[in-house]
């Protein structure tokens, strides 16, 4: 049996053909760094040759991601610093002149992206951190090695740090000023887009090793969800909502985001005040549903734009509304959607299409088919061909993924909310729903293996 050892800070990388074990002498999880690591996925025994291949690739972007630490630059940070910012607010004023102004981000964009570095400073992402959180409580699932769970706890401590300490409830946004058409969102100002994301984090892990704090955070959430972000009634049954608390809503999926969050409050809390709330957001988007399956951006008459990811988005709240709840408009609004994705934002390889093919999209693809497959069986073949694509075209020799492919090369600056994370996590789902039906198909002689499936009926 072959043995490598790398040094890597504090921890030494055990790798061999069968099991995998990554050892980190750190003493608690109280280190910024990651606490004790040893994943044993032992490939070997799973009749999923792309399982095995996963295995290896979650051991190589842990050790990358031990080494090159949680802060990275980002998608927006050529245009997060005053610069840039001011460049983008210029432009959105004077779209003539103004493009004079942003050009030279864009140029550098298409064609230097590391020149992003020069603009903006490495941040730590809320978001970033709750994919991380979920996809090392994955890892626990899959192999049943604490000092996993122990890193997922970590990025949760991280989380409660950053959370926006000038609301009385818990919620999270960007850590910059993020300039768009209609302004400016000022840093730790609490998004729709991203407090769901470290719901689903907290509650993951809660229930795994339940802690009461997390259960007051969790409640915290989501009367957050509930009060702060604000309705707008858009027909007699349906609402949008804010983007912000205090924007003017009408985002696609941000209604879905929230519709999904109180919807499994209402579940836990046995809160029917949530569940209303819900319903009127989840109507907002059955409503504007398109009459070919797909949804714009937004319903405002600007943006509307379709594209792939926050197609997924609102598909992947759809899916767990419908597995809470049985809804069948979500179920019906779910066939069509499907239908419009296969179709439309694909090409002829069964590659993902649609603008440049960003990281950020394969992560949402896997996490959506994932999700679907037991409902949509057409989804498997899509799931196994992109998830044979990531690991062919898109892993590093460091260990990280490229971030985006371009007219011209690729992208490949790592950044942790603008697609690590989120691989990471869809990485870790594949292969904890990998070994959970591995273990469906050997119960009689396999140990017992942990499902987090659902919580409380609760999909992730």
């Amino acid at each position: 049996m072959q043995v490598r050892w790398v040094a890597l800070n504090r921890r030494n990388v055990n790798r061999t053909s069968v099991g995998i074990t990554l050892r980190q002498n750190t003493p608690s999880i109280d280190h910024p760094g990651f606490n004790k690591v040893r994943i044993q996925m032992q490939a070997a025994k799973t009749s999923d040759p792309l399982a095995a291949r996963v295995s290896d690739v979650l051991t190589d972007f842990v050790e990358w991601l031990n080494g090159y630490g949680e802060t990275s630059w980002d998608f927006q940070s050529f245009f997060a610093g005053p610069v840039g910012g001011r460049a983008k607010a210029f432009y959105y004023r004077h779209r003539l002149i103004g493009t004079a102004a942003v050009a030279p981000m864009i140029f550098c964009e298409a064609v230097v992206p590391s020149a992003r570095t020069l603009f903006h400073r490495p941040m730590r992402f809320p978001i970033a951190d709750a994919h991380y959180a979920m996809g090392f409580a994955f890892l626990y699932q899959s192999t049943g090695d604490s000092s996993q769970l122990e890193n997922a706890i970590h990025f949760l401590n991280e989380l409660e740090k950053s959370r926006c300490d000038q609301f009385k409830e818990y919620c999270w946004g960007y850590p910059f000023d993020w300039v768009w058409h209609g302004g400016t969102i000022k840093r730790q100002t609490p998004l729709i887009t991203t407090t769901p994301y470290v719901y689903e984090a907290f509650l993951q892990v809660h229930q795994v090793h339940p802690r009461e704090e997390w259960k007051r955070i969790l409640e915290s959430i989501a009367r957050h969800a509930a009060t702060d972000i604000k309705d707008f009634r858009t027909s007699e049954k349906a609402s949008s909502c804010s983007y912000t608390p205090w924007d003017e809503g009408r985002v696609v999926n941000a209604a879905a985001y929230r519709a999904f969050l109180l919807t499994s409050a209402s579940k836990i809390f046995c809160n029917n005040d949530y569940l209303t709330i819900a319903e009127r957001n989840l109507n907002f988007v059955l409503e504007n549903q398109n009459a070919d399956g797909s949804w714009f951006y937004a319903v405002d008459g600007v943006r509307d734009f379709i594209d792939h990811f926050h197609t997924c988005f609102v598909m992947k709240a759809l899916a767990k509304i419908h597995t809470l709840t049985g809804h069948e408009g979500c179920r019906e609004a779910l066939g069509k959607g499907v239908t419009y994705y296969l179709t439309n934002l694909f090409d002829e390889n069964g590659l993902l299409t649609v603008y440049k093919r960003e990281l950020y999209d394969c992560a949402e693809c896997i996490n959506l088919c994932l999700l679907l497959r037991d409902r949509f069986p057409e989804l498997e073949a899509t799931l196994e061909n992109v998830v044979a694509h990531v690991l062919d075209a898109w892993v590093k020799r460091d260990g990280s993924f490229r971030s985006r492919k371009l007219h011209m090369g690729w992208d490949n600056v790592p950044m942790h909310r603008w697609g690590q994370s989120q691989m990471f996590r869809s990485l870790a789902f594949y292969l904890r729903e990998a070994r959970r039906m591995m273990s469906d198909e050997c119960r009689a002689q396999s140990a017992p293996v942990h499902h987090l499936s659902t919580v409380n009926s609760q999909p992730v």
